[in-house]
């Protein structure tokens, strides 16, 4: 596909902060005669990752076309079309797509936009639209409608979250429930009707909550992922305690940060080999050295999964009574985390890695970790821009 223009880059950015996930196809002149396009990668991905279709699982010739309703936007109108995606007999069945009537709005060369909404394709002329115009306009239109739908429907869940946080917020301050550092999570989420549990999936109806006492200092959570103990030296929680572990209070116990940029008293660093795709763990005795092995791409998936969507809730610590209470004050609101940043950070030390492992009395091993952190100042950096929203 061609360069964008700068114009079409500020309609895209237009329509991000409109929530509308959308892919580009770029069709050529012989492809407008023939009536065919190749299905391109980023729009197979596209289809793919929104549950739309996929060219992988679909069968070659003309009895396995699949056809999809299709609305076409013009200006103040729109054009009932369909799109056909296929894979044709010749060749290696090279992915193909069509929107009839498409001939209508484009030309050679244009940049049409692909998204997907109420079971169909919505497409429109990128380059001629004027996207800021119609979104803007007093006199309401078809495009206006489908922007502000698709925006409405994303942020459903969001705003009925918000709204359940601002009344918490609004009853006071909160008794702790426990006495314990994860108590501000903890006590939220009881606020909130949400049962606790270890499960790895978001909180609130895809929402990720994390909350945190408003010390700007304090690192945030992120994620908990064990290593992959097939690619590991060390096969299990126990082996990483029993060679850095030591004795405090009636424990044996490793509760320590490992960073990227320096070791720490136990000796522990990591480094990301970027060749291999590893996140690798190491220890500075020779006889041990890289001991365990995390996989980029499953720590990428972990965090795409787990942060998807996310309210970082912002409390206030205050005694009541010689009891912790906790005012909910703020909410920084994230979506769709960057994971090539991701690696960045870690090298960079704002990722840290906390292992939480201890043998308790009857000889039982616990690891709560390992738990991947990051510095108040890494989120700007590894999610695209956010809303603040206060709650009192």
């Amino acid at each position: 596909m061609r360069k964008l223009t700068n114009t079409e880059q500020e309609k895209i950015k237009l329509l991000t902060k409109n929530q509308v996930a959308l892919s580009l196809i770029e069709p050529t002149e012989t492809g407008l005669k023939k009536s065919i396009m190749d299905a391109t990668g980023s729009v197979r991905s596209y289809l793919k990752s929104e549950e739309i279709h996929d060219y992988e699982l679909q069968k070659q010739g003309p009895d396995n076309k699949v056809i999809i309703p299709t609305v076409i936007h013009t200006e103040f109108k729109t054009i009932k079309s369909k799109a056909s995606l296929y894979r044709p007999q010749t060749k290696n069945g090279d992915p193909r797509i069509w929107f009839y009537s498409l001939t209508k709005i484009a030309d050679p060369n244009d940049i049409i936009a692909i998204t997907y909404f109420n079971d169909s394709f919505q497409i429109f002329n990128l380059t001629k639209l004027d996207v800021k115009t119609l979104i803007d306009s007093s006199i309401q239109n078809p495009f206006q409608e489908l922007i502000n739908a698709i925006n409405t429907t994303e942020n459903e869940v969001a705003l009925e979250l918000l709204s359940m946080l601002r009344k918490i917020a609004g009853s006071g301050p909160i008794p702790s429930m426990v006495d314990a550092d994860t108590s501000v999570g903890r006590t939220l989420e009881t606020a909130l009707g949400i049962d606790i549990n270890s499960s790895k999936q978001p909180d609130y109806k895809g929402i990720e909550l994390k909350s945190f006492r408003n010390s700007r200092t304090n690192r945030k959570n992120l994620f908990a992922q064990v290593p992959d103990w097939k690619l590991s030296k060390f096969k299990s929680s126990a082996e990483i305690l029993d060679a850095f572990g030591y004795e405090r209070e009636d424990d044996f116990k490793l509760y320590c940060t490992v960073s990227a940029i320096t070791r720490n008293s136990q000796g522990l660093n990591m480094r990301i080999d970027s060749d291999i795709k590893q996140l690798i763990e190491n220890s500075d005795k020779p006889e041990i050295g890289d001991f365990v092995v995390w996989t980029l791409d499953k720590l990428h998936n972990r965090l795409k999964s787990k942060h998807k969507e996310t309210f970082w809730v912002e409390a206030e610590s205050i005694k009541i009574d010689n009891r912790e209470h906790f005012q909910y004050k703020l909410v920084e609101h994230t979506k769709k985390p960057i994971t090539s940043q991701f690696d960045l950070l870690i090298e960079q030390g704002i990722i840290t890695l906390d292992h939480l492992i201890k043998r308790n009395s009857k000889g039982k091993v616990v690891e709560k970790g390992p738990l991947f952190k990051i510095k108040p100042k890494g989120i700007e950096l590894l999610f695209p821009p956010s809303e603040t929203y206060s709650l009192i």
